[in-house]
């Protein structure tokens, strides 16, 4: 899993996703009638973050953390610079437009903040803003991030496993799914205030996964990215990390997780079930209804140019996954 992923095949200009892909999901919302005026303007110079050179022109409220760093979980792929990391997001709670988030994030306030893991457990447990950073020795690793909108970036993560802290809870038995919601604050988030900023979705986002996809080593819970605390638009103060799976899956700025013996509800999935499916694996044999997901674009150093078109591998080519989904039509349950 850390060998660098060369493709081994090129593509001809049918099979190339179109730029329009990257505003696909706004376009599903404003045909739902929710992007308004506001929306197609973020729109308009969400591709900004995208052409902009390196400098790192986002101003972020960062500290450095302390941590190890693994090299039996990480890839040695080029890392996408930290500018682009920070400035290019999907977070609608703060916009639409890719550079919304980092904008109207600015003075969005992580501490004091509390995260509850309750539901199907024996020791319900509730972290501190200073036991997020510190109940668990925080690890760097470099994971691949694979956006269902076909473009994807290499972020060197700083986190804890989350079977750690689903262990400290000491799940029941009968416990089988893991729900998770981000943090629900109008005043902060107006995107959830106005549904013309955030494209009317029902907030708060929720997502989830099954209890053995969180339990997997890979799956992470990160405080940080590239030695710092994450930035308030990268999900901070903590966010899920689950590398084989569309970026939608990771879930940004975490208050509550609960463990459940019924799939949960998750946003995208409840607001176009034909689109985004509850497992969401990376899948180039699996076409989103309205885009091949047979390659992507690589984020990468430089302006104008800097995107390398690369093929998509299953699992996001993390296929130690892939006993997970043993016996499972991967079509069907996408």
């Amino acid at each position: 899993m850390t060998k660098r992923f060369i493709p081994s095949q090129t593509f001809k200009a049918s099979e190339i996703t179109e730029e329009s892909v990257f505003k696909s999901r706004r376009q599903l919302l404003k045909s739902m009638g929710y992007v308004g005026a506001t929306g197609l303007l973020s729109g308009s110079v969400q591709a900004r973050g995208w052409f902009d050179e390196d400098d790192d022109k986002v101003v972020t409220r960062t500290k450095p953390l302390a941590f190890t760093q693994s090299q039996k979980w990480s890839t040695d792929e080029t890392q996408t610079p930290y500018a682009k990391v920070t400035s290019y997001n999907n977070f609608y709670e703060f916009g639409t437009g890719k550079d919304d988030p980092a904008e109207r994030a600015k003075h969005f306030k992580v501490d004091p903040w509390t995260l509850t893991i309750d539901g199907m457990v024996n020791n319900p447990v509730t972290l501190g803003y200073d036991d997020i950073l510190n109940k668990f020795p925080l690890e760097e690793r470099v994971y691949r991030l694979r956006c269902v909108e076909a473009w994807s970036m290499v972020i060197p993560w700083l986190g804890f496993e989350l079977n750690n802290l689903i262990k400290l809870a000491d799940p029941q038995g009968s416990a089988k799914y893991v729900a998770f919601q981000t943090l629900d604050d109008p005043k902060q988030m107006p995107g959830i205030r106005n549904p013309f900023i955030g494209g009317g979705i029902d907030y708060p986002y929720v997502e989830g996964l099954r209890l053995d996809e969180a339990l997997h080593p890979l799956t992470l819970m990160s405080v940080g990215l590239y030695g710092k605390t994450l930035p308030p638009q990268n999900g901070a103060p903590i966010r899920l990390v689950v590398p084989w799976k569309y970026g939608f899956k990771s879930i940004k700025s975490v208050v509550r997780i609960t463990l459940t013996d019924k799939e949960p509800p998750t946003t995208w999935n409840r607001l176009a079930a034909n689109e985004y499916g509850f497992y969401a694996n990376v899948n180039p044999d699996v076409a989103h209804p309205r885009w091949s997901q047979a390659s992507e674009r690589r984020i990468t150093k430089g302006g104008l140019f800097s995107q390398t078109r690369i093929a998509t591998e299953k699992f996001n080519g993390y296929e130690e996954v892939a006993p997970l989904y043993s016996g499972m039509d991967l079509t069907k349950y996408y």
